[in-house]
């Protein structure tokens, strides 16, 4: 094979966007109001999304961090308390939690999913103990017969980390299904996205409308007298985020479907490149919407993963380095950090310690690619895996 495979034809571009996101934006450039307390879109926004995951309860927000700090303040976080969180996982998991005051108390994740581990979370539970947050890595949903039961044992309420699972399913139940606080994020690379933007799901009206006094800087709706109920901050979205979402929710089923063609294709034959273990999936996860492709080369050094990923971008493959264990960032540590050490986190994870080594990622518009350009995809990574 030779040392210079490369792509025969380039991968669709993301976003993806045309006539409808356009009209959308001058719909809600033409109401002359373009924030949602004047306007109609991001209320129609939130209708809309909330109907597609099986909810009666969306808010937009700002931002995907933004919807999961507001989502744990509904909850009761703050100083004192304590958010179990994965280990591997985006740093705002943890940085939601600590923005409060509370400690993140990051656990294992699985080897397979790269989910968390509903062992590991059970051993972390303790008094302090005020929400567990499950995030469900690159669309893969964590195992959530085992969460739900834990946290109905408990009494630690769930909020589910969706920012990666827009559309997806467990056991045939959409995320707002679950019963559980759901938080989602349409940043730029996100499977839905207005450059930025966030969305909590809500499981009843009491919580909604907490949430939405909080996100209004703590003030109701129809407030003309400036009588803050409680504290807040601004996290409302705007008018036109609002008009793109509605065009980019109405594709997102049709990509779902493309991804799901896909990724078996892809990952049987990365699984089939010496030394290259794909993410596992959970079938109980019936509807994947892959945010991610996920693979792991065990025994690389982080500077030849590096390497790698560097020459499958000159090569025409999006390609990451997976995320850090959140507990091995400066940032982790600069509040609310738990009474231990990085070498005691790190002994308590050992998965979460190998993926920060030896995973990569492949953004989902590889996914959106051709079965032809799958085997294509393959064939860069067993090339570049050859020659790194």
């Amino acid at each position: 094979m030779s040392n210079d495979v490369r792509l025969g034809s380039e991968l669709p571009a993301w976003p993806q966007y045309g006539d409808e996101e356009r009209e959308a934006l001058i719909r809600a450039l033409d109401q002359g109001q373009w924030w949602r307390i004047g306007g109609g879109e991001v209320d129609a926004f939130e209708a809309e999304f909330a109907a597609a995951h099986g909810s009666e309860h969306a808010l937009a927000v700002t931002n995907g961090t933004h919807a999961l700090e507001l989502a744990l303040e509904v909850l009761g976080v703050g100083a004192g308390s304590e958010v179990i969180v994965p280990a591997f996982t985006f740093i705002s998991s943890s940085q939601a939690a600590q923005r409060l005051g509370a400690v993140a108390v990051p656990v294992d994740v699985d080897p397979d999913t790269y989910c968390i581990d509903p062992s590991a979370v059970e051993a972390a539970i303790g008094p302090k103990t005020r929400a567990i947050m499950p995030v469900h890595m690159a669309g893969q949903m964590c195992d959530m017969d085992a969460l739900d039961k834990l946290s109905a044992d408990s009494g630690v309420p769930l909020i589910q980390d969706a920012a990666h699972a827009h559309g997806a399913r467990w056991r045939g139940k959409r995320v707002g299904e679950l019963g559980s606080v759901a938080a989602f994020s349409f940043q730029n690379g996100k499977l839905m996205t207005a450059g930025e933007g966030g969305a909590v799901l809500f499981p009843d009206a009491e919580m909604y409308e907490k949430g939405f006094v909080r996100h209004s800087c703590g003030r109701p709706r129809t407030d003309r007298g400036y009588f803050h109920r409680t504290s807040g901050s601004n996290f409302r979205l705007n008018e036109f985020s609002a008009s793109v979402l509605r065009a980019q929710l109405s594709r997102l089923e049709d990509q779902i479907t493309t991804r799901e063609q896909r990724s078996p294709v892809l990952n049987r034959l990365l699984a089939e490149i010496p030394g290259v273990v794909p993410q596992s999936r959970d079938d109980r996860g019936d509807r994947n919407p892959h945010y991610m492709a996920m693979f792991r080369v065990p025994g690389i050094t982080e500077e030849r993963r590096a390497k790698v990923v560097d020459m499958l971008i000159e090569r025409g493959v999006p390609a990451f380095v997976a995320f850090r264990a959140v507990y091995r960032t400066a940032a982790f540590w600069e509040v609310a950090a738990p009474d231990l050490t990085v070498d005691e986190l790190a002994r308590r994870c050992p998965h979460s310690e190998a993926l920060t080594r030896d995973c990569i990622w492949l953004h989902h518009r590889v996914l959106l690619g051709s079965e032809e350009q799958m085997h294509e995809v393959a064939a860069v990574v067993a090339d570049v895996l050859a020659g790194a």
